[in-house]
């Protein structure tokens, strides 16, 4: 397996393994698939300081992570949001982590000072991912998602780099 940065044509496979999560579990908030377009938007707007990654097998991309702006007030520069798929018949087999140890290096290289995790409750094996690298529980927004008609707590989650 290899783990490289993203280019521009991964973003079909990227959006693939996005919006299977979208339409299979609560580990994102977006309800819709997005679209081909908006995930080259989301693509083009990501620069040096906050990187995606894709992990690639057999010439076949199987996951991506990406550190994504966490706000557009100037303030936070330094901080970044994480995001980590994948494909959901590669999971389990170690991906995430290598995923994870690269991101979080080229995160940290590019400048950044903190990345924040929102991971959705009952999400076991990616809060115990985040806890093995570091990531500190920062607390817990309570019911502030619906998907599959259910009220969903967020835990917070930070690690400083």
């Amino acid at each position: 397996m290899n783990v490289r940065r993203a280019a521009k044509q991964d973003v079909a496979a990227i959006v693939e393994i996005y919006n299977e999560a979208v339409l299979n579990t609560v580990a994102t908030f977006d309800t819709v698939p997005r679209t081909l377009e908006q995930q080259e938007a989301w693509f083009d707007a990501h620069g040096e300081r906050h990187p995606i990654l894709v992990a690639e097998l057999d010439g076949a991309v199987v996951g991506w992570a990406s550190l994504n702006p966490y706000s557009d007030r100037l303030a936070y520069e330094r901080t970044a949001e994480l995001s980590l798929y994948i494909h959901s018949s590669h999971r389990g087999q170690g991906i995430g982590q290598r995923l994870m140890t690269a991101v979080l290096e080229t995160g940290k290289a590019a400048g950044l000072h903190t990345v924040l995790s929102r991971i959705t409750e009952g999400n076991a094996s990616s809060i115990y991912m985040h806890e093995k690298y570091g990531f500190a529980h920062v607390g817990v927004m309570k019911e502030v998602g619906t998907k599959f008609d259910r009220l969903l707590d967020v835990i917070m989650m930070q690690k400083m780099l």
